[in-house]
Protein backbone atom coordinates (compact mmCIF):
# COMPACT_ATOMS: atom_id res chain seq x y z
CA UNK A 1 0.00 0.00 0.00
CA UNK A 2 1.14 3.65 -1.25
CA UNK A 3 0.74 6.15 1.45
CA UNK A 4 0.68 9.84 -0.12
CA UNK A 5 0.37 13.40 1.96
CA UNK A 6 -0.42 16.10 -0.51
CA UNK A 7 1.23 19.31 1.09
CA UNK A 8 0.16 23.11 0.80
CA UNK A 9 0.89 26.01 2.57
CA UNK A 10 -2.41 26.44 4.25
CA UNK A 11 -4.03 22.96 3.49
CA UNK A 12 -7.22 24.83 2.64
CA UNK A 13 -7.04 24.87 -1.27
CA UNK A 14 -4.21 23.68 -3.18
CA UNK A 15 -3.61 20.20 -0.82
CA UNK A 16 -6.96 19.06 0.02
CA UNK A 17 -8.20 19.90 -3.57
CA UNK A 18 -5.50 17.20 -4.98
CA UNK A 19 -6.01 14.99 -1.88
CA UNK A 20 -9.74 14.75 -2.91
CA UNK A 21 -8.97 14.45 -6.67
CA UNK A 22 -6.29 11.69 -6.26
CA UNK A 23 -9.02 10.01 -4.51
CA UNK A 24 -11.83 10.35 -7.23
CA UNK A 25 -9.03 8.91 -9.76
CA UNK A 26 -8.02 5.89 -7.85
CA UNK A 27 -12.09 5.61 -7.03
CA UNK A 28 -12.68 5.58 -10.49
CA UNK A 29 -10.15 3.01 -11.34
CA UNK A 30 -10.96 0.54 -8.73
CA UNK A 31 -7.92 0.60 -7.08
CA UNK A 32 -8.58 2.88 -3.86
CA UNK A 33 -7.28 -0.72 -1.56
CA UNK A 34 -3.92 0.51 -3.24
CA UNK A 35 -3.44 4.04 -1.49
CA UNK A 36 -3.96 6.06 1.88
CA UNK A 37 -4.22 9.10 0.85
CA UNK A 38 -4.20 12.54 3.10
CA UNK A 39 -2.92 16.21 2.46
CA UNK A 40 -1.59 18.80 5.49
CA UNK A 41 0.26 22.26 6.15
CA UNK A 42 3.27 23.69 6.27
CA UNK A 43 2.06 26.40 8.50
CA UNK A 44 -0.13 26.65 11.48
CA UNK A 45 -2.02 29.71 9.79
CA UNK A 46 -5.41 27.54 9.33
CA UNK A 47 -4.94 26.18 12.53
CA UNK A 48 -6.61 27.72 15.89
CA UNK A 49 -7.17 25.95 19.11
CA UNK A 50 -6.23 23.03 17.82
CA UNK A 51 -8.82 22.85 15.27
CA UNK A 52 -8.21 23.19 11.58
CA UNK A 53 -10.45 25.54 9.14
CA UNK A 54 -12.23 23.39 6.86
CA UNK A 55 -11.51 23.79 3.06
CA UNK A 56 -11.67 27.26 1.36
CA UNK A 57 -15.28 27.46 0.02
CA UNK A 58 -14.29 28.24 -3.03
CA UNK A 59 -12.32 25.64 -3.50
CA UNK A 60 -14.90 23.12 -2.21
CA UNK A 61 -17.04 24.51 -4.97
CA UNK A 62 -14.70 24.08 -7.46
CA UNK A 63 -14.64 20.28 -6.76
CA UNK A 64 -18.41 20.05 -6.28
CA UNK A 65 -18.29 21.04 -9.82
CA UNK A 66 -16.99 18.11 -10.76
CA UNK A 67 -18.62 16.18 -8.55
CA UNK A 68 -16.48 15.63 -5.70
CA UNK A 69 -16.80 15.92 -2.22
CA UNK A 70 -14.41 16.90 0.26
CA UNK A 71 -16.93 17.03 3.37
CA UNK A 72 -15.05 16.95 6.71
CA UNK A 73 -11.91 17.94 5.54
CA UNK A 74 -9.80 20.38 7.95
CA UNK A 75 -6.65 21.98 7.80
CA UNK A 76 -3.97 19.70 9.88
CA UNK A 77 0.01 20.71 10.04
CA UNK A 78 2.26 18.18 8.85
CA UNK A 79 4.39 17.08 11.27
CA UNK A 80 8.36 15.42 11.90
CA UNK A 81 6.03 11.99 12.64
CA UNK A 82 4.85 12.09 9.47
CA UNK A 83 8.08 11.34 7.20
CA UNK A 84 7.97 7.47 8.64
CA UNK A 85 4.04 7.36 8.30
CA UNK A 86 4.10 8.51 4.45
CA UNK A 87 6.02 7.19 1.62
CA UNK A 88 5.80 10.23 -0.70
CA UNK A 89 4.80 13.90 0.04
CA UNK A 90 3.67 15.71 -2.67
CA UNK A 91 4.07 19.55 -2.73
CA UNK A 92 2.56 22.22 -4.82
CA UNK A 93 5.16 24.45 -5.21
CA UNK A 94 9.13 24.77 -4.62
CA UNK A 95 8.16 26.95 -1.29
CA UNK A 96 6.45 24.02 0.50
CA UNK A 97 9.14 22.19 -0.90
CA UNK A 98 11.09 23.81 0.81
CA UNK A 99 9.38 23.99 4.32
CA UNK A 100 8.44 20.24 4.52
CA UNK A 101 12.66 19.37 4.28
CA UNK A 102 12.74 22.17 6.43
CA UNK A 103 9.91 20.02 9.06
CA UNK A 104 11.54 17.13 8.53
CA UNK A 105 15.08 18.36 9.28
CA UNK A 106 15.97 16.81 5.46
CA UNK A 107 15.07 14.57 2.98
CA UNK A 108 17.39 11.38 3.23
CA UNK A 109 14.96 8.99 1.52
CA UNK A 110 13.57 11.23 -1.31
CA UNK A 111 10.51 11.60 -0.46
CA UNK A 112 9.57 15.15 -1.25
CA UNK A 113 8.34 15.82 -4.78
CA UNK A 114 6.79 18.55 -6.79
CA UNK A 115 3.36 17.93 -7.87
CA UNK A 116 4.01 19.37 -11.26
CA UNK A 117 7.03 17.43 -11.93
CA UNK A 118 5.09 14.61 -12.39
CA UNK A 119 3.52 16.72 -15.39
CA UNK A 120 4.55 19.34 -17.16
CA UNK A 121 7.30 20.44 -14.33
CA UNK A 122 6.33 24.33 -13.02
CA UNK A 123 4.51 25.00 -9.49
CA UNK A 124 0.29 25.20 -8.51
CA UNK A 125 0.05 28.67 -8.28
CA UNK A 126 -1.69 29.31 -4.68
CA UNK A 127 -5.54 30.64 -5.55
CA UNK A 128 -6.02 32.24 -2.47
CA UNK A 129 -3.87 35.04 -3.95
CA UNK A 130 -4.87 35.26 -7.35
CA UNK A 131 -8.69 33.67 -7.46
CA UNK A 132 -8.28 31.10 -10.57
CA UNK A 133 -9.57 28.11 -8.55
CA UNK A 134 -10.61 26.44 -11.46
CA UNK A 135 -7.08 26.67 -12.95
CA UNK A 136 -5.61 25.59 -9.92
CA UNK A 137 -8.12 22.20 -10.60
CA UNK A 138 -6.83 21.45 -13.61
CA UNK A 139 -3.37 21.80 -12.76
CA UNK A 140 -3.93 19.30 -9.68
CA UNK A 141 -6.00 17.17 -12.13
CA UNK A 142 -3.18 17.16 -14.92
CA UNK A 143 -0.71 16.98 -11.59
CA UNK A 144 -2.79 14.28 -10.16
CA UNK A 145 -3.21 11.99 -13.17
CA UNK A 146 0.22 12.17 -14.40
CA UNK A 147 0.83 10.74 -10.95
CA UNK A 148 -1.13 7.98 -10.38
CA UNK A 149 0.13 6.77 -13.98
CA UNK A 150 3.88 7.18 -12.85
CA UNK A 151 2.90 5.64 -9.28
CA UNK A 152 0.75 2.34 -11.17
CA UNK A 153 3.67 1.78 -14.11
CA UNK A 154 6.46 1.73 -11.30
CA UNK A 155 4.78 -1.27 -10.12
Amino acid sequence: MKRIMFVCLGNICRSPMAEFVFKDLIKKKNIEHKYIVASSATSSDEIYMGVGNPVYPPAKEDLKKHGISCEGKRAVQLTVKDYEKYDLFVCMDNSNVKNTIRIFNGDPQNKVKLLLDYACGGEVADPWYYGHFDKTYKDVLTGCTALLGALEESE
